[in-house]
């Protein structure tokens, strides 16, 4: 049996991550090497903080390219900021480039209500996808983000959650997946996303 690589390029909370998939029976590995990304049957891109310093550190570690080129054969998933950087760009603190995954924007997200967005909301799902099997309408998983992303592809939107107007909560296209929210401390129900994202790779 293989192992999920959390792709460690020194943003991100792994520990959590690799908690809740050892807590589900999964085998994971932090790696920040890309042979380790590369042996993997699966990748988890987390983050955590501001676009461009999570970009710029991707490029400097040259894990950007090793993400890039394992999304062509296995599946990935970005968690929060790492869910961000799949797409083309990112406006936060100045234009940035992202990996260019899922075409599109990331923009603060446009409400009169509070921001950060934090704290638990419910999800509805446009599209359906593998990685929401037995997650029923309106369950409930946890947001920490100020900013969020808008996919050119309607039919790249998984999920999305009302915070004074809609907000994207999860993308797929091909093997790529995002969530906006952390699964990791989400619940029994982030729990069903991550033991789904397991399955992907069998």
């Amino acid at each position: 049996m293989g192992y999920t690589a959390i792709v460690d390029y020194g943003v991100g909370n792994l520990k959590s991550i690799a908690n809740a998939l050892g807590y589900l029976g999964l085998s994971s590995e932090i790696t920040g090497q890309p042979d380790g990304l590369e042996r993997a049957d699966a990748l988890i891109l987390p983050g955590v903080g501001a676009f461009p310093d999570a970009a710029d550190k991707l490029r400097q570690t040259g894990l950007d390219k090793a993400v890039l080129a394992q999304a062509e054969k296995k599946p990935v998933l970005g968690i929060c900021l790492g869910m961000q950087l799949l797409f083309d760009e990112g406006e936060e603190v100045r234009p940035c480039q992202g990996l260019g995954l899922v075409s599109g924007t990331v923009r603060k997200i446009a409400t009169e209500l509070k921001l950060p967005h934090i704290g638990w909301n419910s999800l509805t799902f446009p599209n359906p996808s593998p990685l929401f099997k037995g997650v029923e309408p309106g369950s409930y998983v946890y947001f920490v983000h100020t900013f969020c992303a808008l996919p050119d592809q309607p039919s790249d939107v998984l999920a999305v959650t009302d915070y004074g107007g809609p907000v994207t909560a999860a993308v797929g296209r091909g093997n790529v997946y995002g969530c906006q929210f952390h699964p990791e401390k989400s619940g029994e129900t982030g729990l069903q996303i991550l033991r789904n994202f397991g399955e992907l790779n069998k």
